[in-house]
């Protein structure tokens, strides 16, 4: 009997138990479009803090978590490629971070508010918890956030490599690794 109270006691508890998030592991991952054959071209960021909350669900950690990016930091595996992202799209604006609010989460979807050279913008966002991760994915249009100067340098920059054709939608995720305790 004590054996089995003991194991229900445990079971309680651990349901109540905060999850263990990596948030020094988050990402933040973007991909944009190049060519009328609408090529995609994407990356991270290697610079991401995440200022997560303490939860005991992934509903509650989720909401009100902040997320700042450094655009310096920018990482699409090409070191030439980000020095011309970084000189022609993102200082062509002075944006040099990007930051990120969840407000709310509800099946599987999230609002977030995103801020981008002064602009803030409620963004629609899927996400899943699946394989030891949240991660989620939405698309942005640059026009939204007053980014079109920079699209169009980027686009003069890049004209032959996007064949005329830089596209102002960009889609946008994240993925946080999570411990199995947390879903």
């Amino acid at each position: 009997m004590k054996k089995l109270l003991l194991v229900g006691l445990l079971i309680a508890s651990s349901a109540f138990a905060e999850c263990t998030y990596y948030s020094e592991n988050a990402k933040v991952t973007w991909k944009a479009f190049k060519t009328y054959e609408k090529i995609g071209v994407g990356g991270t960021f290697d610079h991401v803090v995440f200022a997560p909350r303490s939860a005991k669900t992934s509903e509650e950690f989720l909401v009100g978590s902040n997320i700042t990016i450094n655009t310096a930091t920018v990482n699409s595996g090409n070191a030439g490629r980000d020095a011309t992202l970084v000189a022609s799209f993102f200082k062509t604006q002075n944006v040099d971070s990007i930051t990120a609010k969840i407000l709310s989460v509800k099946d599987s979807k999230a609002q977030v508010e995103i801020t981008m050279n002064g602009v803030t913008k409620q963004i629609p966002m899927s996400y899943t918890i699946h394989d030891g991760k949240i991660a989620g994915k939405g698309v942005i249009d640059l026009g939204d956030f007053a980014m079109l100067k920079s699209l169009q340098s980027i686009n003069k920059t890049c004209f032959d490599l996007h064949a005329g054709k830089t596209w102002q939608d960009v889609e946008i995720g994240f993925e946080i690794p999570v411990a199995n305790n947390c879903y």
